[in-house]
């Protein structure tokens, strides 16, 4: 009997997402942010990323650079926090981070929502900080994503955190850093999907390690996963399609 899983990968249920090998892995941004990461961690995660063509690698600042070499002659991307975890950093720092991280290779910025200032109802200072983060991306042909930190708010600032993020110009809204109180939820994809356009994309991340929770995620809108169980993840699919 096949799983819900299964069913899930295949499409054969009457709610299935069918999902190639190939959709699935240039879904995951492959992700290795913990405080203790070393060179040889990272060595490790870039080779998986290539073993399955993730879609990129996601680190800290300070591996920008060895990850850019290390992906050189792939098509895989990289990605760097920014602000990371808490958001507290002045728009400017932010700004300044996200642009060193460009210039040693970065393709992709994921930065974290001063959440802050935006529980202070200061939206103003959130609005000018996505714009800059916005237009430095732009002006470089670099993808934002924002980090909304999905746990420390309510559902309806959630949507309120989401709409200044699309008109502020980010391409993305990320539910998660993995590092709160809380990762992604099918809930919170689903109601960020619901309010959002087409134009800005959803990334789920935050204590996504299994198949079927990745799985999950797409299917209520998520465009990406953030995750460190990216083989984890495939292994698993793999495991299904044979059984």
């Amino acid at each position: 009997m096949r799983s819900d899983l299964g069913d899930k990968l295949l499409g054969t249920s009457g709610k299935g997402l069918s999902l190639s090998r190939e959709e699935l892995a240039r879904r995951i941004d492959h992700t290795v942010l913990k405080p203790n990461t070393t060179a040889a961690d990272v060595a490790r995660v870039c080779g998986e990323a290539v073993t399955f063509n993730f879609w990129s690698v996601c680190v800290g600042p300070y591996f920008v650079r060895r990850v850019s070499q290390l992906l050189t002659g792939t098509d895989i991307k990289v990605s760097v926090v920014v602000g990371f975890p808490f958001g507290f950093a002045e728009p400017k720092t932010k700004v300044d981070e996200a642009r060193i991280a460009i210039e040693q290779g970065a393709d992709e910025i994921d930065a974290v929502m001063n959440i802050s200032a935006f529980k202070s109802r200061d939206y103003d200072t959130v609005k000018e900080e996505v714009e800059l983060l916005a237009d430095s991306c732009r002006s470089e042909n670099k993808l934002l994503k924002i980090i909304l930190e999905c746990c420390y708010l309510t559902d309806d600032e959630k949507i309120s955190a989401a709409g200044i993020v699309e008109k502020a110009g980010g391409d993305f809204v990320k539910t998660s850093t993995g590092f709160g109180s809380g990762g992604a939820t099918v809930e919170d994809v689903r109601l960020l999907r619901r309010f959002l356009s087409g134009r800005v994309r959803i990334k789920a991340a935050g204590g996504i390690g299994s198949a079927e929770k990745a799985l999950s995620m797409i299917m209520a809108g998520a465009d990406r996963i953030g995750t460190s169980s990216g083989t984890k993840i495939m292994d698993e699919w793999a495991d299904t399609l044979q059984r």
